[in-house]
């Protein structure tokens, strides 16, 4: 049949049987043959090293025999309550739930005519052991501690030196500080310093709260080379009685605080930092030679070290170079490391609601007027001042 052209646009039996060569070369790749061979020694290869590692698939999620340690499986089993696992199959549907040997089953909706397990409940955890904060290495140095020149230095030779250089100790013969008390207002950098220290001496980091050490935190202990512990006690609030023993609770606060220094080692890897805003409120028993060496203040700040904690929080922020930290520094008397940081946030709020890149000197006047001025009646600083 011609085409618009005129040509015929018929081929000849001829044209047709040199097509079906190039068609049947073009449908195969050079290199397929190799690349099958390739793949099929991959998969002999990878079946070898299954068979010679005794790797087996598995539903339980059991580690390959290589990795067994029988022995220490043993250790543990002699030191901890193993847990038994029950199978409860009914049809296709099957239920998997953690028995202990001396406690009954934690399920919830259980049919008592089929004998059927709806919903079973995970494993009893102790909440106070759950608030405790555990830090492997703290990411705070001293770099980022404005205004505790001299307290950074008292630390140091409290609680640095004893960890990374004990010979000095052993060769006068006198036996470091076992823990160290850090008091002062609330946001003066106590739990901060603590930070600091932990971050030096590779030490793992657990911050507790005071009335949580009833419960006592085992398990991490033994597990570091290094354990830096910080007690966040602040009793202001807690001396009450409502009837359920709530100064009771106090007390025995203490005993265990007492017990837990009489038990370390002076010239161990475990060093205890305190923190308070409340002195006053301590037993003597905790606060005497032997137990808490070393007492530390954390007053507030003065002008060089409020100047320096304005310039540590806008490093990280996009700020005028021209900035007079000195001066902002001056419009905040009395103020402490925490209310500044809040300065620097507010004034990156008014730079956003401006619609801006960049936090301006006007940015941080107002916000010294809304924060330090306007809040003024909300600080705890002049109260907590009476007692430290």
């Amino acid at each position: 049949m011609p085409d618009y052209l005129g040509a015929d646009q018929r081929k000849t039996k001829e044209e047709e049987k040199d097509d079906k060569p190039i068609r049947g070369q073009s449908t195969q790749c050079t290199y397929s043959r190799q690349i099958k061979q390739v793949e099929d020694d991959i998969q002999q290869l990878l079946k070898k090293i299954n068979e010679l590692t005794g790797i087996k698939e598995s539903d339980t999620g059991l580690a390959p025999p290589a990795l067994w340690d029988l022995a220490a499986d043993k250790q543990t089993l002699q030191s901890e309550q193993p847990l038994q696992v029950a199978r409860y199959a009914h049809d296709s549907l099957e239920l998997y739930i953690d028995l202990y040997l001396k406690v009954h089953f934690r399920v919830s909706g259980v049919d008592r005519n089929k004998y059927q397990i709806h919903i079973p409940l995970p494993p009893k955890i102790d909440p106070t052991v759950t608030m405790m904060q555990v830090e492997e290495k703290p990411d705070v140095t001293y770099s980022d501690v404005g205004g505790c020149k001299e307290q950074i230095e008292k630390l140091r030779e409290v609680v640095e030196t004893p960890l990374l250089h004990p010979e000095r100790f052993v060769n006068l013969g006198i036996e470091p500080p076992k823990g160290v008390l850090l008091f002062g207002p609330p946001g003066t950098g106590k739990t901060l310093c603590a930070r600091a220290v932990a971050n030096r001496t590779d030490a793992c980091f657990i911050r507790v709260i005071g009335s949580e050490l009833v419960q006592k935190y085992v398990g991490e202990v033994k597990m570091k080379a290094y354990i830096s512990l910080c007690f966040s006690v602040t009793f202001s609030g807690a001396r009450f009685d409502d009837g359920a023993g709530g100064d009771n609770e106090v007390q025995r606060t203490m005993l265990e605080l007492i017990n837990q220094l009489d038990g370390f080692d002076p010239r161990g890897n475990i060093k205890v930092l305190m923190a308070t805003n409340r002195p006053d409120t301590l037993d003597p028993a905790l606060m005497r030679p032997g137990r808490l060496d070393r007492k530390i203040e954390f007053s507030l700040p003065d002008l060089e070290g409020r100047t320096h904690i304005f310039k540590i929080h806008a490093r990280s922020m996009s700020v005028e170079r021209d900035i007079r930290f000195e001066l902002l520094a001056r419009l905040c008397p009395n103020s402490t490391g925490a209310e500044i940081r809040s300065v620097c946030t507010e004034a990156g709020m008014f730079a956003i609601r401006a619609r801006r890149k960049i936090a301006t000197e006007k940015d941080f006047l107002e916000a010294v007027n809304k924060v330090i001025k306007s809040y003024a009646k909300f600080s705890a600083t002049p109260r907590y001042m009476t007692y430290n």
